[in-house]
This record gives structure tokens, C-alpha cells and sequence, in this order.
């Protein structure tokens, strides 16, 4: 027994020897590559791979955003970016005589498309997003009265299109229509206050239409050129959630009895430029928080599990998924109902002098 006491207590030693060793060159390394963005480039030529799944996926996502146009899909992100630069111009104060010339004649070249992919096939395509881009559309033409060639003929071409459903009213509209909040602030911040990550669930299933209400509640977040580029996989059935969940390594020790997960992907085929690359996580991840929110006010509780772009895990999750290249995990959310004898993280948070300045400039 004293042998075997020895040998583990020379294997810690041995351990903490490593992880000091690797923590020194880790250290060393950074240092040097941290002192400038020219050292920082070298670091990453000599180390190329760091950043590969992110490059290929920014590179693929753009391909497939030109490859997808004129393509038929269920929802097109050029002609809802483009609608949603006209709405832009229609809420501005003062608003312009004349707007949008530059690009209006190729949103109704994305227009007419998606018109000829409903009325071939209505299933095809979200119904809501062909609606809201005509009445835009048609509240932007009425806005832009004075005679211009572009927008002219764009106008006509516009007229042209059969649209049988009429104008339900989905373009800008004044803020006094929508009233005011009937939520408190004190309401508000009970809910924040009673949401605390829960990893231990009572086994009984969670009503789809609880889960389709929250989904529902999430898409009302704010997205870049309102693109929502991102998909919410949901998991139900207990053995693919338990493929899906032994994955990250934040589920490690709960993960065989979550009831359903959520994997939030972010779809870099809404992007045509790499400037985008990381709007996705902030849109996908504003959209989660209302889920997450909308799940806590119908009972149910849920476990952000984090997603470290670690290329074995990435490779796995793309196989699992059959993800594309440019299709990039965010993040997981475990929910459920709460197991009654689960605990909770107190979870301190920072002060608000920690994380808030009024007016700071350099110097």
C-alpha cells in the first residue's frame, strides 16, 4: 500500500511538473507574440491551424452566400438584408426625398426570385418573409414619389409581380403603436435574479409547444440587417441528446440525464464579406438569452454548456450534426424541468463599478 501511495504522489509530482513546464513556454510564447500585430502574425504562420476551422468556415460561408443566390430556399438573407436597409431608410428623421437608389434595383432582382419560388411552390418559402418584403417594398415606393430613372423602373418591375395577399400592414410603423411595457422593472429583474444555470432535471419530457413558444420569443432579438443567421437544433429524444450532450466538456458529470438540448448554430452563408465573421455570435447569442428567459417563465430551467473551438470536438460535432464548413456551433443549452432537489449557483456577479464607465475616451 506505501508503494502505491509513493507512486501516485511521485505521478502528481510529475504532473505538476508538466503543466508548470508548458504554463512557462505558454507564457514565454504569448509574451511574443502578444507585443505586436507582426509577431502576432508570425506566431500564427508558424502555427497555422489555429484559426483554420474559422478561416475555411468564414471562406466556405461566403461561397456558399453567392452560390445560394438565385437559388431556392426557405428564407433568402440577401433580400431580407437589403428589405431591411430600406426599412432603415424609411425610419430615418428627416427622411430623404429620394433613398436606396443605388441598391433597390437589385432587392426587386432578389424580390422577383423569391416571388417566382412562392407562387411555384408556397411551401418552399417563409410566407412571414415574402409578406414583410412587399409591404416594405410597397410603403417605399409610396414614400419615393419624385421622378427618378432607378428607382422608376424598379417601381414598375415591382407592380409588376403578382402579390394577392395585400399589404398587412408589415412595414415601419410609429413606436406609439406598439405601446409601452407592461412588464416592471422590478418584474424584470426578479426574472434575471430567479434564472440560475440548472444541470439536474426531473426525467419527464418537455411539451414541444413550450419549447416552439421560447424559440419564438428568441427570434424577436435583434439581428444584424435583421439576417438571423443562425439555426436552434433541438434534441428531445433521450438517446440523441445523450450523442449530442457527451460531446462538450462542460457536460461532463450531468450530461446522461439532460431531457432535451438546444444546439445553437451560426450560419456564415449569410455573409458575403469576412468583416461579418463574428456577427453571428452576437445575434445567435441575443436570441439564446430571450430563449433562455422565455423557457425560465414557463417552468422550465436550463445549463448554458460552452462550445471552445477545440478542432476534435469540432470534427465530431460536424459529423455528428452533418454541419457544412461554414455552419459554426455557439453553443449548447441544456432545459428542463428542474430536479426539486437540484441546487443552485449563487453565481456573485461584479459590482457595477467592475464592468461600467460613463464617457471614457484615450487620455
Amino acid at each position: 500500500m506505501l508503494v502505491q501511495l509513493k507512486a501516485i504522489a511521485k505521478g502528481l509530482l510529475a504532473i505538476g511538473w508538466i503543466r508548470a513546464l508548458f504554463e512557462t513556454v505558454q507564457r514565454t510564447v504569448f509574451e511574443v507574440a502578444g507585443a505586436n500585430r507582426l509577431l502576432a502574425h508570425a506566431y500564427h504562420v508558424l502555427n497555422p491551424f489555429a484559426f483554420n476551422r474559422e478561416q475555411a468556415a468564414v471562406a466556405r460561408g461566403a461561397r456558399n452566400y453567392y452560390r445560394n443566390t438565385g437559388t431556392e430556399r426557405q428564407s433568402h438573407v440577401e433580400l431580407r438584408r437589403n428589405v431591411h436597409r430600406i426599412e432603415k431608410g424609411l425610419i430615418m428623421i428627416p427622411r430623404r426625398d429620394v433613398f436606396a437608389a443605388d441598391f433597390v434595383a437589385e432587392t426587386i432582382g432578389f424580390y422577383e426570385i423569391a416571388v417566382r419560388q412562392f407562387f411555384a411552390a408556397p411551401d418552399s418559402l417563409d410566407e412571414l418573409e415574402m409578406q414583410w418584403a412587399h409591404d416594405v417594398l410597397e410603403a417605399y415606393f409610396a414614400a419615393c414619389t419624385g421622378p427618378h430613372p432607378a428607382i422608376d423602373k424598379a417601381r414598375a418591375r415591382f407592380q409588376s409581380l403578382p402579390w394577392d395577399r395585400g399589404n398587412q400592414g408589415r412595414a415601419p410603423t410609429p413606436k406609439s403603436a406598439r405601446g409601452n411595457s407592461l412588464v416592471t422593472m422590478e418584474q424584470f429583474e426578479e426574472l434575471a435574479c430567479q434564472r440560475r444555470s440548472v444541470r439536474f432535471f426531473e426525467q419527464r419530457p418537455v411539451p414541444r409547444e413550450l419549447i416552439d413558444r421560447a424559440l419564438a420569443i428568441g427570434a424577436q432579438a435583434p439581428t444584424a440587417c435583421n439576417r438571423m443567421p443562425y439555426e436552434f437544433r433541438v434534441f428531445d429524444d433521450t438517446e440523441m441528446v445523450r450523442k449530442v450532450a457527451a460531446l462538450p466538456f462542460g457536460a461532463a458529470g450531468y450530461n446522461h440525464q439532460i431531457p432535451a438540448l438546444a444546439v445553437v448554430i451560426g450560419k456564415l452563408e449569410s455573409y458575403f464579406s469576412p468583416r461579418d465573421r463574428h456577427a453571428f455570435y452576437v445575434d445567435s447569442s441575443l436570441a439564446a438569452m430571450s430563449f433562455i428567459f422565455a423557457l425560465e417563465t414557463q417552468g422550465l430551467s436550463s445549463s448554458v454548456i460552452n462550445w471552445p473551438d477545440f478542432e476534435p470536438l469540432e470534427a465530431k460535432m460536424q459529423k455528428l450534426l452533418g454541419l457544412d464548413l461554414s455552419e459554426r456551433v455557439v453553443m449548447l443549452i441544456a432545459f428542463g424541468y428542474a430536479d426539486p432537489a437540484t441546487l443552485l449557483f449563487f453565481s456573485q456577479k461584479k459590482g457595477l463599478d467592475t464592468f461600467r464607465s460613463f464617457n471614457r475616451l484615450a487620455g
